[in-house]
């Protein structure tokens, strides 16, 4: 299609694509998800559908969830590859990166702040204050992402019992994400080439008078981009440019600093993680976890929950917290830098190689994905594992719920038991609040966060 020019608010001309959604129009786009982007991958998801699926009506359902389910096969953050993915699918390689970069860049900042004030001020009652608050409106904006996904995904008892057992083998029965996501998939595959109505697009009633938006009523339509279709030379080419970006730097470390400097161990164990990080946030950073403190020493557990509460409640992946592991490592084996100096650097080095991997996943696997879009027992396995994934994402929830509302919890074999006793009732209160506002008055995410954020500082400072 030929680009055709749209006018700016001061007047200029930008460049448009042949589905007439301008780049600088996408980029504002982007940047508002990314200032959005709370409550880890279900609440990012969820902003991520209700922006460009139910506002702009730039992608359809089908795309949407097409994208989604490929991005829950690879490592790494799966809402920063779907915004990669969806960005690519607009805008080519260039809408890839913007989307990509700018999902990452408010939670850097964000952490890489408060980072300095954690070492350079310790704990300030100020910034427990808002944290305890703004865990709370992340419980709600969590639960709200359940709800979104899921009445989108479950259309049907099967889709609904595939959910459910995705739930139980994983909060009771710990069973990993892969084995999990592999049995829907067999399943759903089954299914699909037996021509079961139940396994197509989340199910078979998922056509009439339930508010699909389906793609050809969107901006993109139902036809693949030129872009998007499979270019061999180009995967290859875009492959060998990242790995590059990627591994270049892994190697100049250590050939320059040796394998022992903290540089060099942040760089090869963040790249090692970037590949093996399948079965959720939750599950890398217990790997993480073990490895930061028990193998290299980098920092105290209760250091490593710290990071986390920061992650959850700064925009952006929860998998930022290894920024944080990364920052206080190079802070506190400095060497002949100052401390703050090669925190910075340790922070920007780990962000680097956690995020770098995931366009490489998608620029050089979504063409092909998106050419299978129309293989119906494939779209059904992809289907299958949505559901799958909508017990997950509830999994999730019920553990950050079961961690913000009660004080002890007991372990009991693979899962956690809240403690009654130990009910956090300051929090509780809060976390009603917040589903109140959001599901009874349909206030939005921002105004949620800043009134818990400011409740629960007044807590701290003036009540507890």
């Amino acid at each position: 299609m030929t680009a055709t020019l749209s006018t700016a608010s001061d007047g200029a001309e930008l460049p448009r694509s042949g589905h007439g959604i301008s780049l600088g129009e996408a980029t504002r786009v982007w940047a508002r998800i990314a200032a959005l982007s709370f409550g880890g991958p279900a609440g990012q998801i969820a902003v991520m559908h209700r922006l460009l699926v139910e506002e702009k009506r730039w992608i359809g359902e089908e795309r949407f969830l097409h994208a989604l389910n490929y991005c829950m096969l690879l490592p790494g953050p799966e809402a920063q590859q779907l915004a990669i993915y969806i960005g690519w699918l607009l805008h080519k390689t260039k809408g890839g990166l913007i989307a990509g970069t700018l999902f990452v860049l408010p939670g850097f900042l964000a952490i890489l702040g408060l980072s300095y004030i954690y070492v350079l001020f310790g704990h300030v009652s100020l910034i427990e204050g808002l944290f305890f608050g703004l865990k709370a409106a992340v419980l709600a904006v969590v639960v709200q992402a359940v709800v979104r996904v899921g009445s989108r995904a479950l259309k049907n008892n099967v889709m609904r019992g595939i959910a459910a057992a995705a739930f139980v083998t994983i909060f009771f029965l710990g069973a990993p994400f892969p084995l999990i996501v592999l049995a829907a998939g067999i399943g759903g595959y089954i299914g699909g080439r037996s021509g079961l109505p139940q396994f197509k697009g989340g199910g078979g009633h998922g056509s009439a008078g339930d508010n699909v938006i389906h793609d050809r009523d969107t901006a993109l339509g139902e036809l693949l981009p030129e872009h998007a279709r499979p270019h061999l030379g180009w995967s290859i080419r875009i492959s060998l440019v990242f790995l590059l970006l990627w591994l270049a730097p892994v190697l100049a470390l250590f050939l320059t600093l040796g394998p022992d400097n903290v540089f060099t161990q942040i760089a090869s164990f963040f790249s090692q993680m970037a590949v093996v990080t399948f079965g959720g946030a939750y599950a890398v950073l217990a790997y993480v976890a073990q490895e930061a403190v028990g193998t290299f020493g980098w920092l105290q557990p209760g250091e490593m929950l710290d990071g986390l509460g920061m992650a959850e409640t700064t925009p952006g992946p929860l998998i930022m917290v290894t920024q944080f592991v990364g920052f206080l490592a190079a802070f506190r084996e400095s060497g002949t830098l100052n401390p703050l100096v090669a925190a910075t650097l340790g922070a920007i080095l780990t962000t680097w190689v956690t995020f770098v991997p995931c366009f490489l996943w998608i620029f050089a696997g979504a063409p092909f994905i998106e050419r299978l879009r129309g293989n119906k027992a494939l779209s059904a396995a992809l289907t299958a594992i949505t559901a799958a994934v909508v017990g997950v994402i509830l999994n999730l929830a019920v553990w950050f719920a079961i961690h913000t509302l009660f004080r002890e919890v007991r372990r009991v074999g693979a899962f956690d038991l809240p403690l009654l006793y130990s009910v956090n009732l300051p929090a509780l209160a809060l976390s009603i609040g917040a589903l109140v506002a959001v599901f009874r008055f349909k206030v939005g995410v921002l105004p949620v966060l800043g009134a818990c954020a400011a409740l629960g500082a007044t807590y701290v400072l003036f009540i507890q």
